[in-house]
């Protein structure tokens, strides 16, 4: 475990597996941590070059009183690649980590960007009045800001496992392996709610739809039925991304909105044969 200090003075707690090759970043989703990507860095490491990090507040790295916002958290990840010395580099982002690489190409462009992975994200949360039921149908708008407020109300007051262990449940169908469980529940412990409530509210004002036909570099988007995110959204992301791919893992393979968890042998063939074709712009 490795770390560096921000332009302001936080400390992001990182793993570099080193190796060769275009290095990965892999950016967890938002109550979770780089440990959600266990499996990927110990199994696709042997072949190149894996880098996970924890985000401001979560996990490993320092939780200041600051700093709770999407951009914030992708000037972090440009910091880390500056730090790093990286200039190009695939990118793979789940849930609220596909909206920080978002985030990061409407800062910065794509050219430090060799290939990207979208893992089950829509490209805007929330429903509102100025949006069509056809936009909130594509967009895979999941909550309204009523619902929104309640969650945060939620996050601002105890919080027992029980409670973490139905918001994980929620996210899937069918029983998720005990383990599996209560490893995501240890996790989201990591979080408090300074930084858990103002990073979700951020999370879910944000909308991405833009940004997508702006993505010129080979992108797959990888959903899955299950998962309490609706796989057309899915499919709207890669047919709004120029050349784009999908790929949504069937029921019987993974059936949750973390398939890197709960099948990560399945997902990290997918994964790693995107990756291996040959580049191109």
């Amino acid at each position: 475990m490795r770390s560096f200090t921000t332009s302001d003075g936080v400390r992001i707690s990182f793993q570099d597996s080193g190796g060769d090759g275009t290095p990965l970043v892999m950016l967890h989703g938002w109550q979770q941590t780089q440990e959600a990507f266990r499996h990927q860095r110990s199994d696709l490491s042997t072949a190149r070059r894996v880098i996970t990090l924890d985000f401001r507040g979560h996990g490993r790295s320092d939780k200041p009183r600051h700093g709770y916002r999407i951009s914030r958290l992708a000037m972090d990840v440009s910091e880390l690649l500056d730090h790093l010395e990286l200039h190009q580099v695939d990118a793979l982002g789940w849930s609220m980590g596909a909206s920080v690489w978002w985030s990061f190409i409407d800062l910065f462009g794509t050219g430090r960007l060799r290939r990207l992975v979208i893992v089950d994200q829509p490209s805007a949360i929330t429903r509102s009045s100025w949006r069509t039921e056809q936009e909130h149908a594509e967009s895979g708008a999941l909550f309204d800001v009523a619902m929104i407020e309640k969650m945060i109300e939620g996050l601002l007051g105890p919080q027992d496992d029980e409670q973490l262990r139905a918001a994980v449940r929620a996210a899937c169908a069918g029983e998720l392996a005990p383990d599996l469980l209560d490893f995501m529940v240890g996790e989201m412990r990591s979080a408090p709610s300074h930084a858990a409530a103002p990073l979700l509210y951020d999370h879910c004002a944000q909308d991405w739809r833009d940004v997508l036909p702006r993505i010129d570099v080979p992108t797959l988007v990888i959903g899955c039925e299950g998962s309490h995110v609706p796989p057309d959204s899915q499919r709207y992301v890669a047919a709004q991304v120029p050349g784009a791919r999908v790929h949504v893992f069937p029921k019987e393979v993974a059936s949750s909105h973390f398939p890197f968890l709960q099948n990560p042998q399945a997902f990290n063939e997918v994964l790693s044969s995107f990756l291996e074709e040959s580049p191109s712009r």
